[in-house]
């Protein structure tokens, strides 16, 4: 503790949203997410003011999300994952247990699956030998895996307070119909209490209340997409799309919405993606929003200030983050407050793979150091605003967060020097610096290009714009037609952030033809409600499958200089090496730390050749970031110790080639256009990882990056198979796999040939 300290206020800022998983209003969900985070997240995560005295809480929930919990807990709503559960186990058919196999394992393996041993069981299984037999499974095995799949997703904090749930916990197998049934009724009961709870913790000023427009959309390209796609050619389809009416329409029902949901009206919103533009913040405010949120790149384009972090991401300057602010023009008078993009990371990110007592002590030591840079601040009121997605990154943790967050706010609240307040509240009390002017962006590098000014994105969007001038059309015809409403909102549901976010680089949901499907569906129930012939291009999908492979494999064996030149000749030895290109696109560009990988081996050393990124090496702003590179390799076969990968996934999403275990993990690290460190981590029994103390790869990096590896390092004998993929994975965090759906292979020979 210090002897000195000034007062700083920490707003918690919880944000919850899913998108519509239904093809029609009154059909199954396609997809659970709304149902197992309801049980596994909604409920808990306010719960936690009522276990603190001193602790308040802000959160942020989207309408359709709200829509759909009252769904599930009044309408009796089901999901295609909820309706198996309770059906018989005698009446599953093939395409019934296909199903199963395929998705009932749809949580994360090391806190879920891994800590369940008959779940882990099963899940080995079906690593092993596939799904494409639905006999590898007894049908009570199904009924397990059913039932285990639903409970994994429970909140840990209702398995031991709930007296039938923790019987079911502790049954562990053999549950029988009667057990499904509950736990299913036993997940609705816990729904059910969602909304009441946040109403009154909401009217005890707890916790405050906030929303975003209606379905989650963009709301700068909605207001704004000439301005956003200025540099695009005057034939490009998407420019003829007008929305602007939409965005306005979306919030002010979501305002309308929150408020007889709940009784009152939200005093903030938080855009879409925390997406601004100064269109954005003149609508907001001409519909009575007090303030809004935005991210820390936001407000450094904004004051023309460089918001400088040191090696382990501490702020060198942090008092303009801060602070709140005034943003007041001719058409708008609206506050605003910008997050610390740091601590959103190591939350979201990086902290659920270390220790959660650590972690919480790391986040509040982060949080003192903050403290300490004001000492010398003129102001006396400092606002610290920790926002970030309340409920995706939980299942990453030990025990869904619960002791990270226990720790975390006990810290907190026990120091008397920090403070925890609703923003409202803070708002209300202090003075706020001006805003002279907000700069467009998002949280993602300061643009828009995970949601648009992408090809398959701006295809869906073409899509939306020929619909929405069906509509537009149809509506000037039939100005009465009692279903406009119902197809408005279809369109509405189209407008939401989640398809564009699927759609195109870099983000792979793993069911992305799903996502398209249902995009799809919802474009066509327009014209379905309006009794109209629905357009032939909405049966094309959007997405394509195109998984990277080799364009080339190895030729002959070959041992090269390790020099780090590139080719330039065409006799030049690495011609005959394999070779594979990277992933490509606008978004990935700027990620992406090689364009090529080349590939080979001769009968002692493995060898690489990276061909750094050309957009990187002509920036060189870019080049000062830390780029990542990961290898894994093993040997065919499986006879050497194996772990899992560990890295983490931006999305639920788990791709096959990421459940593979390896036997070494190879990391490289590059900035400032130079070799900052690579070194070899070995697998130990118990799925772990150890840094192995030998450095003997060598290493050139110049105009590429050139590497020898010595076989017998790796653990491959003569004869044996080398099987290794690549991964772009800044800090930590997993971009792409290379390949992503394959293991390369290289052969060392078992003869040594006179040469």
């Amino acid at each position: 503790m210090m002897s000195q300290s000034k007062k700083l206020s920490i707003a918690f800022y919880w944000h919850m949203h899913q998108p519509v998983y239904q093809l029609t209003h009154d059909g199954d969900y396609i997809m659970p997410w709304v149902r197992l985070h309801a049980v596994k997240d909604y409920l808990d995560m306010a719960l936690w003011v009522t276990k603190f005295k001193n602790l308040k809480l802000n959160f942020n929930y989207v309408p359709v999300l709200l829509d759909c919990i009252l769904e599930y807990a009044n309408d009796g709503a089901h999901d295609i994952h909820s309706r198996l559960t309770i059906t018989p186990e005698d009446k599953l058919n093939k395409e019934d247990k296909i199903f199963i196999l395929n998705n009932f394992f749809d949580a994360n393996y090391q806190t879920m699956i891994l800590t369940n041993e008959e779940y882990h069981r099963l899940y080995q299984i079906v690593h092993t030998e596939g799904t494409e037999d639905v006999d590898i499974f007894t049908n009570q095995e199904y009924a397990d895996l059913m039932a285990l799949f639903n409970l994994a997703w429970i909140d840990p904090s209702f398995k031991t307070t709930n007296p039938e749930l923790k019987k079911l916990v502790k049954k562990g197998k053999n549950y029988t119909l009667e057990d499904r049934v509950n736990i299913i009724e036993i997940q609705r009961e816990i729904i059910r209490k969602i909304i009441p709870t946040l109403k009154q913790l909401w009217e005890e000023n707890k916790i405050e209340i906030t929303t975003s427009p209606y379905y989650h959309p963009i709301l700068p390209i909605l207001l704004d997409y000439r301005n956003i796609k200025k540099n695009s050619p005057a034939d490009d389809e998407i420019l003829g799309l007008s929305t602007e009416l939409d965005a306005k329409l979306q919030t002010e029902t979501a305002l309308e919405r929150m408020e007889e949901i709940f009784g009152k009206r939200p005093k903030g919103v938080w855009p879409s993606e925390q997406c601004v533009n100064g269109k954005t913040l003149e609508m907001l405010s001409s519909l009575g929003v007090e303030w809004s949120i935005s991210d820390e790149g936001v407000l450094g384009s904004s004051i023309n200030f460089e918001f400088e972090h040191d090696f382990r991401g501490f702020l060198k300057e942090p008092y303009h983050l801060l602070k709140s602010y005034q943003y007041k023009t001719k058409n708008s008078d609206i506050k605003m407050i910008f997050r610390n993009s740091t601590i959103h990371n190591l939350i979201s990110f990086e902290y659920a793979q270390h220790n959660p007592i650590a972690t919480a002590n790391d986040l509040y030591d982060r949080i003192k150091v903050l403290q300490s840079k004001i000492l010398s601040s003129p102001d006396s009121n400092h606002l610290l605003t920790i926002a970030l997605d309340g409920e995706n990154c939980w299942e990453n943790y030990l025990e869904d967060g619960n002791s990270f967050l226990k720790t975390l706010y006990t810290l907190i609240t026990e120091d008397e020097t920090l403070e925890t307040v609703l923003i409202s509240d803070y708002l209300e009390k202090t003075e706020h610096k001006p805003l002279n002017k907000i700069s467009s962006g998002s949280w993602f590098n300061k643009n828009f290009k995970l949601w648009i000014d992408e090809p398959v994105k701006d295809l869906a969007w073409i899509y939306l714009k020929r619909v929405r001038q069906d509509f537009s059309d149809f509506v000037k015809r039939e100005p009465l037609n009692p279903n406009i409403s119902m197809a408005r909102k279809e369109l509405f549901i189209c407008e939401g952030s989640d398809w564009f976010w699927w759609y195109g680089e870099p983000n792979d949901s793993g069911k992305d033809n799903i996502f398209d499907f249902l995009y799809r569906t919802h474009l066509k129930n327009i014209y379905r409600y309006l009794d109209l012939d629905t357009p032939k291009f909405l049966d094309e999908p959007i997405v394509s499958i195109s998984p990277s492979k080799p364009s080339r494999y190895p030729q002959s064996l070959i041992t090269p200089n390790i020099d780090g030149k590139d080719v330039t000749e065409h006799s030049d030895i690495w011609n005959s090496a394999g070779c594979i290109e990277t992933p490509d696109g606008p978004v990935l560009r700027e990620s992406k730390l090689f364009e090529t990988i080349r590939f080979g081996n001769d009968e002692n050393n493995f060898y690489l050749k990276f061909h750094l990124n050309k957009y990187l090496k002509s920036n060189p702003n870019l080049m000062q970031r830390t780029y990542q590179m990961y290898i894994y390799t093993r040997k065919a076969g499986r006879q050497q110790v194996l772990s899992p990968v560990r890295l983490i996934n931006k999305t639920r999403n788990v791709l096959p080639i990421s459940m593979e275990k390896f036997h070494n993990e190879i990391q490289i690290a590059i900035k400032n256009d130079s070799l900052q460190f690579m070194r070899m981590i070995k697998a130990i029994p118990g799925d772990m990882w150890v840094l192995d103390s030998e450095k003997p790869i060598k290493a050139a990096y110049d105009e590429v990056l050139d590497l020898q590896i010595p076989f017998d390092l790796l653990g491959i004998e003569k004869g044996d198979t080398l099987e290794f993929v690549f991964v772009n994975a800044n800090y930590g965090v997993k971009d792409f796999y290379i390949p992503n759906e394959m293991v390369l292979s290289v052969t060392r020979p078992a003869l040594v040939l006179n040469k």
